[in-house]
């Protein structure tokens, strides 16, 4: 079976629906067997930039960093998650990271975003989820951070929440995180490759008028001094352009959508950038700035209804900050020296949303349909462009 018959399976699947309160049955496994069949972009050739990825090519090639998702399909209207990114293994509220806030347009919901841009700092998991699920997530995120060992004592925590918009595929207005699907994420954040496409956060999202989802990839500076990694949550409009190829309109669908599919300019994109570089989180933030370079790249539109969201942070033992301390002790890079961290979060970015549209399954939930971007299509007119993709 090829990979479109796969995703027309899962889709009739999803059409036949699944018990009250299932979050991930056979639609789940028949949306994994689906994704497997279609390549990241590497795969097919698709290698923006001039810097090398990590052995995973993933976010989770920053040491430390851990992903987890929870994907939710209940019925034939619930198609949603939970995606949890953490910086280390440790307790984030008292050993906490650097961390800096890029916002390119602020039609979105970020929990926690005026604490994190004026202290700098992240003292809890990222978590991104649905646009309604986001105070419900937060809660559950709150509770999990104040039952770990040593929080006792805590009066005050900044649970960072981002979130996209799935309304279209899902039944938003029903809100359906719960806290066992956060704790379930949480617990099974983990390093190695990383889940794309429809799954987690990305499990109801669109971009381009296509399915989108979750992608990832990284780089490593020249001489593997450092690494880059980016997480993407997909879920905006513009006209989809891949290396330079107007891939978009040769498919038909151009950046001002169509009604009929729920889609248009407008729309989201959560960015989530780590790295191991030790950056100040002054630096930080104008390494998120570089990431909106990259989501240019493939022909957003930054409409006026984009949430467009940056979230960067450093893993490194050098800037990390204990709870109790009331120095931080040197060792941050200068300025000279972030260059190559900003080319390699512009090029990571770029190819973690092609990742998200390229791993991204065809699903169908709250009556409707969203196509997964057509892999043989792109790959013929990459070709007819002399892009390179095999």
């Amino acid at each position: 079976m090829n990979g479109r018959s796969l995703c027309a399976a899962f889709a009739l699947l999803l059409a036949a629906g699944t018990p009250a309160g299932a979050a991930a049955g056979d639609e789940d496994a028949a949306e994994r067997a689906a994704a497997n069949t279609r390549p990241r972009a590497r795969q097919i050739g698709i290698a923006p930039g001039i810097l090398e990825p990590g052995p995973l090519n993933a976010i989770t090639d920053v040491e430390g960093v851990r992903v987890g998702h929870v994907t939710i399909v209940r019925g034939d209207d619930v198609r949603t998650g939970v995606t949890a990114i953490l910086p280390h293994g440790g307790n984030l509220y008292l050993e906490r990271v650097p961390a800096a806030l890029h916002v390119g347009n602020g039609f979105g919901k970020l929990i926690g975003s005026t604490q994190l841009d004026e202290l700098g700092e992240l003292e809890t998991p990222i978590l991104l989820t649905c646009t309604l699920c986001v105070w419900k997530a937060a809660d559950a995120l709150a509770d999990w951070m104040l039952r770990q060992p040593g929080m006792g004592s805590v009066g005050s925590l900044n649970p960072l929440v981002g979130e996209t918009n799935d309304g279209w595929l899902n039944a938003i207005r029903a809100r359906p995180i719960e806290p066992s699907h956060v704790l379930e994420a949480l617990a099974k954040a983990a390093g190695g490759p990383v889940e794309e496409g429809s799954v987690g956060a990305g499990t109801g999202t669109i971009a381009f008028d296509w399915k989108g989802g979750i992608g990832t990839a990284s780089r490593r500076t020249p001489g593997g001094w450092w690494t880059v990694g980016v997480l993407v949550q997909s879920n905006f409009g513009g006209d989809l352009q891949i290396m330079g190829v107007p891939v978009g309109r040769e498919l038909g669908r151009t950046g001002l959508g169509d009604e009929r599919r729920g889609t248009g300019p407008d729309g989201s994109i959560m960015i989530v950038v780590a790295t191991n570089a030790p950056l100040s989180s002054r630096n930080l933030r104008r390494l998120a700035a570089r990431a909106m370079l990259g989501l240019g790249r493939t022909g957003a539109a930054g409409s006026n209804g984009s949430g467009d969201y940056v979230i960067a942070f450093s893993t490194s033992s050098a800037v990390r900050r204990k709870a109790d301390d009331r120095a931080i002790a040197g060792g941050a890079l200068l300025n000279e020296a972030t260059s190559d961290l900003f080319q390699a979060a512009i090029e990571a970015t770029e190819e973690a949303i092609y990742n998200s549209l390229l791993r991204a399954t065809t699903v169908t939930g709250n009556g409707r349909t969203v196509e997964a971007l057509p892999i043989d299509e792109v790959r013929s007119i990459m070709r007819r462009h002399s892009a390179g993709v095999k």
